[in-house]
């Protein structure tokens, strides 16, 4: 099963599991193998926290757990007996409820309707339910109207519903995914402190976070899983901040080997400056500059606010003020105005806003050039338009039976070619990438890696957002610490870790490995309370 830190068996007088995983694997048809053994155990009254960087098989052993997914190996006990669920819903009339980080409710529901929507008949909103409901209340402590329509409220309370929905279904074991991803200060306190005050009652909770702070404040328990095994199975009280960092990452404190260039020179121009860039969706006061031939990556968590802040910068959204400059010319208050000025944007979504499905390669390709590619900027040239869509295929390496094929026809890594295309024969000067090598292949993440350092040996100015630290430091020249919409902290990339980047991503205290290297500087992170 590989490395495992463990406390050893329970103490004398401990509770028997709840929950036990033991050696749990998981391969796919494709022969994917997604867990390559896992094992955790929860108890009654527990908050039992799962930590994993993206990709290390958290969702598939969620998956398992509530029934989506049957384990290729292992075993997985319910109760004291061995289980294998054969759907969702045997998971969930055991007692097992699932929460995930995008609330499915529905929205056109009341709250009562929601909570109870598992019930026969729970349509007929009888006396007996209204009190049963009023109970769940207050044993979760959290008032909200029965009658409100679930689609009008704030996501936190959305998440509280979901809770109400849980305990409505008797559930034991609460399984939260990344529940506080999307809530504010305030909506997160509210989530500690019900998880607080219904594990004291007795039900259990299976934690799952990317904020280090939570796993430290609010369990009591720890499972660490990277590549499919579990590699830290700890008392919460018993791990070090350093520990955690280390378990997630499998490195000790290493610099990784740099593949990129060195960075822009001292006198290179300023392409891209940002100043108090501000917006309702979770940016904060940002300012920064690129200059031409840098990679400025952007370091920061699920929830951080890195895909609003470019966004922000694509001027994309309507409720930022502050100000974006190209080469010294200030940006409209519009995506058009960005594109005008050069600026490139592929967003993380790329099946629902890198391309539009509908339409063959080669329109693809050409969507925000077209005026140029058209007669007289209005009428499409288009032997043109293929002609760049086969030059693109070319220039990239697209595996495609052809410019006519539809984007869905493609692999992730070859889809994502195509929306870089899109940008890379128009005058851009400024390449925003959210996410750009997200799902796929190892092959097309070297390939679109070298990419980003074609553009800045070309003098571009690129902003790279990336949740894997170790790929944003082989690429970067310059990062950037992004946390709760704001700037936290700067480094260079050659002089600091993915350890301390990750610790200061989750507001950690991170023992620094070099000088700093700019004004945007935290030399310590406090740990939030």
């Amino acid at each position: 099963m590989g490395e495992v830190w463990a406390a050893g068996g329970p103490a004398a007088g401990e509770r028997d599991p709840l929950l036990l995983l033991d050696g749990v694997t998981k391969t796919f048809p494709n022969g994917t193998r997604a867990l390559r053994g896992v094992s955790l155990t929860v108890r009654p009254g527990s908050v039992h926290g799962l930590v994993g960087a993206n990709g290390a098989g958290k969702s598939t052993l969620v998956k398992i757990i509530s029934g989506a997914h049957p384990p290729s190996g292992g075993v997985l006990r319910w109760e004291g007996r061995g289980r294998r669920w054969r759907a969702p819903g045997a998971a969930r009339r055991a007692g097992i409820a699932t929460i995930h980080q995008h609330v499915p409710l529905v929205p056109t529901l009341s709250v009562i309707e929601n909570v109870f929507l598992d019930r026969s008949g729970a349509w007929r909103m009888t006396r007996g339910l209204r009190a049963e409901f009023d109970a769940l209340v207050e044993r979760l402590g959290y008032p909200v109207d029965p009658d409100a329509v679930a689609g009008d409220l704030p996501i936190g309370a959305r998440q509280m519903v979901s809770v109400l929905q849980s305990l409505a279904a008797g559930a034991r074991l609460v399984v939260m995914d990344e529940p506080t991803a999307s809530l504010s200060d305030k909506e997160r306190r509210v989530v500690f402190d019900a998880v607080r005050r219904l594990s004291a009652q007795g039900t259990a909770f299976l934690y799952i976070s990317h904020f280090f702070e939570e796993i430290f404040e609010l369990t009591d328990h720890t499972t660490v899983i990277r590549d499919g095994r579990t590699v830290l199975d700890e008392a919460t009280d018993a791990i070090t901040e350093g520990m955690l960092a280390r378990a997630v990452t499998g490195r000790e404190l290493l610099a990784v080997e740099r593949a990129g260039a060195a960075g822009p020179d001292a006198d290179a121009p300023v392409v891209l400056r940002v100043g108090g860039l501000s917006s309702a969706e979770g940016v904060r006061d940002v300012s920064f500059e690129v200059r031409a031939g840098e990679i400025v990556g952007i370091a920061g968590l699920l929830g951080s606010g890195r895909s609003e802040l470019l966004r922000a910068v694509f001027r994309d959204d309507p409720s930022a003020s502050g100000t974006v400059a190209v080469g010294g010319t200030e940006v409209g208050d519009s995506a058009k105005a960005a594109v005008a000025a050069g600026v490139a944007y592929v967003p993380e979504d790329r099946a629902g806003q890198g391309l539009h499905g509908g339409l063959p390669l080669w329109q693809n390709i050409s969507l925000p050039d077209i005026a140029r590619l058209s007669r007289g900027r209005l009428v499409p040239r288009t032997g043109d338009e293929r002609a760049r869509a086969a030059q693109a295929v070319a220039d990239l390496g697209i595996v495609t039976a052809g410019v006519d094929a539809l984007p869905g026809e493609l692999s992730g890594g070859n889809a994502q070619k195509v929306v870089f295309a899109k940008w890379m024969y128009a005058d851009t000067r400024v390449w925003l990438l959210d996410e750009p090598t997200a799902g796929v292949d190892v092959g097309a993440k070297a390939d679109l890696l070298r990419l980003v350092r074609r553009f800045a040996a070309q003098g571009k100015a690129v902003v790279l957002v990336c949740s894997e630290f170790e790929e944003l430091l082989s690429v970067a020249t310059r990062l950037l610490v992004v946390r709760g919409g704001r700037i936290v902290a700067e480094r260079s990339a050659v002089q600091t870790t993915e350890e301390e980047l990750l610790m200061l991503a989750h507001g950690l205290r991170a023992r620094r490995p070099a000088p700093p290297a700019g004004p945007n500087e935290e030399e310590e992170v406090p740990r939030e309370h």
